[in-house]
């Protein structure tokens, strides 16, 4: 690669220095107008804070990339995105691997559902994990040697389905209490997904409940992760500080169209 990044910052530090554009031959097959769903996106989202009466610098906006290449995060990166997500320990270590400095001075958070085994690794790469579940998996990041403190957010099941990950809810507070316990993870709040097929605000208005009274035991955990491409607004309605935004952005992958 022949472009110039800028240079890695410490874990917890943002990215400093103008972004610079990827050369031609990484720009090959990626996404045509993914730059322009970034702006039109932002735009969205900036019409529904004020309705909101909220303000930018609350949000943060996630780009997954799951099923995208190296390129497209590339792109994005040169036009001021910061925060990615995956959702797999194979695609987050592709993206940092093929993407060079860019897209390690990126903020990579894993968003999919967490295997024990994995959890180390995980822990080693990413800026944040989104979907700590269960003690096991804190348990298991706490034998690894980390550099830095991993941002975590506790998923909480809002339906019940053990197939779509989360804790139930009556056993969140023993986990916060766990994640609060351990060495190398920093509590940042909650996630949620929305249930399938059911409107998005009731659940994240509970999901809104839970955090207050997660702050009650741990005041700096005031963070919410929710919100999708489909749900994304309703999420903001109820205290979302991360989204978690796919296609919206980045469009299809080319192997689903």
């Amino acid at each position: 690669m022949t472009a110039e990044f800028e240079p890695v910052p410490a874990h917890g530090e943002p990215p400093r220095g103008a972004p610079s554009a990827p050369t031609p031959a990484r720009l090959a097959g990626v996404e045509a107008g993914v730059v322009d769903r970034l702006h039109a996106f932002e735009s969205d989202l900036e019409a529904q804070l004020s309705l909101c009466g909220r303000r930018r610098e609350e949000v943060h906006v996630i780009v997954v990339t799951k099923y995208h290449t190296p390129e497209l995060a590339e792109v994005l990166y040169a036009a001021g995105q910061r925060d990615f997500g995956e959702n797999t320990l194979q695609g987050l270590h592709a993206k940092l691997e093929a993407g060079g400095s860019a897209l390690e001075s990126a903020r990579w958070h894993f968003i999919g559902q967490l295997q024990r085994k994995k959890a180390g690794q995980v822990a080693r790469l990413a800026w944040a994990i989104h979907s700590i579940d269960r003690t096991e998996l804190v348990d298991r990041i706490d034998r690894v040697e980390l550099d830095h403190a991993v941002d975590a957010f506790v998923q909480v099941s809002l339906d019940g389905q053990p197939d779509r990950g989360g804790v139930l809810i009556e056993q969140m507070d023993a986990l916060v209490e766990r994640v609060l316990a351990s060495p190398h993870l920093r509590l940042k709040g909650l996630m949620a997904v929305a249930p399938l097929g059911a409107d998005a605000d009731p659940a994240f208005e509970r999901l809104q409940e839970l955090s207050a009274r997660i702050r009650r035991v741990a005041p700096e955990a005031d963070s919410i992760s929710a919100g999708m491409s489909g749900d994304w607004q309703a999420a903001l309605r109820h205290g979302a500080t991360h989204l978690r935004i796919g296609t919206a952005i980045t469009g299809k992958p080319v192997s689903a169209r």
